[in-house]
């Protein structure tokens, strides 16, 4: 298919889309649109901007063929023997495994897992020659980190010990296991990012997200929403509900809604009626001349009078 009207594409985990999936993404469009945006997981303030309907979006709901659904658990610290033991099960199995951390080294400021500290306790429960350990992390050298990355996607290392830096871009599809240590401390989008990087072969795969025991009540709901459903969609629905909306007219990407009564995620039907009725006016009435259209017409005038940035917006 060729795009020969787009002005922009924006691709985001491109590799998760087929030709055929995309095809049908753009056959829903009677008109061909400007910009394509594709994501895994939209961020709060993207979603509510399709929902207010400045973006109109359609989902990819089923996986590549042959790929299975990721199960993900959520496990506290108290289980590490238990996983420790499940990470070798699958290693003696042929496959591959990434363990991801929060911080590099150790902070004064927090008890976080760090990646330093990490990197040697695997080492010493996964002893060579029988287990070949990786790291990466942001601080090294752009060649050694593609030098161990490559040592991984060869197989040639069991497990590969990283912070986010793996996020995107990284396609093994021999590794099943993806454990992220300190999960209550990772947003729901970048959950579903590092969840994204198993799953991509034949074989059934996993996400192990490990806490401490004493949560907050946001943290409890996010690692839920992730246990729950592996819907990038709804992941994000989820996402918007606690982190809130951001600022639509500005570049704020989260935060609290300055709506007194109306929910972006409760309310959708209400803001797609509005957005029908908006549409009708405009086809209507361009330039908001209609005596009918005046209330818009002063309001539009106010908002550019207090200085509201539109060419902000996105």
């Amino acid at each position: 298919m060729q795009f020969y009207n787009l002005g922009m594409v924006v691709i985001d985990e491109q590799h998760r889309f087929g030709v055929e999936q995309r095809a049908r993404l753009w056959k829903k469009n009677a008109v061909p649109p400007h910009i394509l945006v594709m994501t895994a997981t939209p961020i709060p303030r993207t979603l509510a901007m399709s929902l207010y309907g400045d973006l109109d979006y359609s989902v990819i709901d089923e996986l590549p063929p042959g790929r299975k659904p990721i199960i993900t658990r959520h496990l506290y610290d108290k289980e590490r023997m238990q996983i420790n033991r499940f990470l070798r099960e699958q290693i003696d199995g042929g496959r591959q495994v990434y363990i991801v951390y929060p911080l590099i080294e150790e902070s004064r400021k927090t008890d976080l897992k760090d990646l330093m500290d990490g990197f040697e306790t695997i080492s010493r429960e996964f002893q060579m020659p029988q287990y070949q350990v990786s790291i990466v992390h942001g601080r090294m050298p752009a060649k050694d980190k593609a030098f161990e990355m490559e040592r991984f996607a060869k197989g040639q290392t069991h497990i590969l010990v990283a912070t986010t830096v793996i996020e995107v871009g990284v396609d093994v599809p021999n590794a099943t296991v993806m454990v992220i240590e300190n999960a209550e401390r990772f947003g729901l989008a970048q959950l579903h990012q590092l969840r994204g990087r198993v799953g991509r072969g034949g074989d059934q795969s996993y996400c192990i997200l490990i806490s401490k025991e004493e949560l907050s009540a946001e943290a409890k709901k996010r690692l839920k929403t992730m246990t729950d459903t592996s819907d990038g969609f709804k992941i994000a629905k989820a996402d918007l509900e606690i982190r809130g909306p951001g600022d639509i007219q500005g570049t704020r990407q989260s935060g609290i809604a300055e709506l007194k009564l109306a929910s972006l995620t409760a309310d959708e039907p209400i803001l797609k009626y509005a957005n029908a009725v908006a549409a009708k006016i405009i086809n209507d009435d361009p330039t908001i001349e209609k005596p009918q259209n005046a209330p818009i017409a002063k309001y539009i005038d106010y908002l550019t009078q207090t200085g509201h940035q539109w060419s902000r917006i996105s």
